[in-house]
């Protein structure tokens, strides 16, 4: 579940070890005139929730037209939608299902949509810290000993984060340390550093397309032409380079003394060679990206799925064939596990917040079985969208 982007993947129990990608739709929920939810399309303002995903936990509701749904309503409605598609195409139901979610979420917002998916009639669900579901996608094809470290750099359209994960002698995977960035420039914010040169060019009154912008960020050969204007690869780095370097630094915080044996990249922001080149200056590991990094996540949540249900043990050790190379040559790999749960019961219940002097808005009451009758997929559907970009494909695969 990205911020604008969800992306399903299905692992077979009986064929190839690889994780397949089953279904990729932009996360956006609109509540119709006849009361029905279509998936995928952004509609009217104030009738379509965007981002509920990364709030999940959060007290104050979405508005919807009339209606007022919480955060882990709406994603589990998302998921329920995307696991009836995902169901109609193969002609079966999952044996799991896997749900990733950002490392930084505790006991609570876990249990929180645990509880909205449940309500919605979705059961037997494994959630996967998000690096976890990326380390497991990596130890498909690349051996990964145990005790051995992997590191994972995380870049989306709205979200960065910076991850250790190691190796356990059960062939599963835990958390050492987890960063998510806050103040720092992502794959939206690099668009606009993009579409900000070319407007440069064009003067006051030039109009600059960002779909455009993010496509020609993510195919960016010697120079690119966007709206006439031409903008070169160097350019661009150059504009982009502080930024970058935030993020370099801040991962290698995160990474501290530990010596990983790779650098992971997750992400469609990881698509730019730059982030590939700067963090290979500053590590001394490989630096490794899939072909389309924003799918890296999905594949090892079901890669994931199919350990719960095999067990780490029958999954056999890979050969030494990574696909996952150097980010200057052609493409990448990645691996999942299971993170420590938390002992700390202060976690268990939402974060005390500062006393604020306001009159209590009283919601009404849940309807969430009443809306998940009422989500129809009159979306469009992914597979049969064509490769042109619009406003809204951009590459949050997270």
């Amino acid at each position: 579940m990205g911020t604008t982007r969800t992306t399903a993947a299905v692992c077979r129990l009986d064929g190839g070890r690889d994780a397949e990608i089953a279904l990729v739709v932009p996360s956006f929920l609109q509540l119709t005139d006849a009361g029905t939810f279509s998936v995928g399309e952004f509609g009217t303002p104030g009738w379509t929730a965007t981002g509920f995903a990364r709030r999940v936990g959060d007290a104050v509701p979405f508005s919807l037209g009339p209606e007022t749904c919480s955060a882990e309503e709406l994603t589990a409605l998302l998921i329920m939608w995307v696991v009836g598609e995902v169901v109609a195409r193969e002609g079966e139901q999952p044996r799991h299902l896997a749900v990733t979610h950002p490392a930084g979420w505790g006991p609570y917002r876990r249990g929180q949509l645990h509880a909205a998916l449940r309500a919605v009639g979705v059961h037997e669900v494994t959630l996967v810290p998000e690096p976890l579901a990326a380390a497991e996608n990596h130890a498909v094809r690349s051996r990964v000993v145990p005790d051995s470290s992997l590191a994972v750099f995380s870049l989306g359209s709205h979200a960065f984060s910076a991850s250790v994960v190691r190796r356990s002698q059960h062939r599963t995977f835990e958390l050492l340390n987890h960063v998510e960035g806050v103040d720092h420039h992502t794959g939206a914010d690099f668009d606009d550093l993009l579409a900000a040169l070319v407007r440069g060019r064009l003067g006051k009154d030039g109009v600059v397309s960002v779909a455009e912008c993010e496509a020609a960020k993510r195919a960016f050969g010697p120079s690119v032409v966007i709206s006439g204007v031409e903008i070169t690869r160097d350019e661009f780095v150059e504009e982009i380079r502080p930024s970058v370097d935030h993020l370099v630094s801040t991962f290698v915080r995160a990474v501290g003394a530990v010596q990983p044996d790779a650098v992971l990249l997750v992400g469609g922001g990881c698509r730019m060679p730059v982030i590939g080149d700067a963090l290979s200056a500053a590590v001394d590991c490989r630096v490794l990206a899939e072909v389309a990094p924003e799918h890296s996540v999905a594949k090892g949540a079901a890669v994931a799925a199919r350990l719960v249900v095999l067990g780490p043990e029958a999954e056999p050790e890979p050969f030494d064939t990574s696909v996952l190379v150097h980010t200057r040559e052609a493409s990448l790999r990645f691996p999942v596990g299971e993170v420590v749960q938390a002992d700390d019961e202060e976690f268990t219940a939402p974060p005390p917040r500062p006393p604020v002097d306001l009159s209590p808005l009283e919601l009404p009451p849940r309807r969430v079985k009443r809306m998940a009758s009422a989500l129809k997929p009159v979306g469009r559907r992914s597979g049969s969208r064509s490769d042109k970009s619009d406003k809204h494909d951009d590459e949050d695969g997270r």
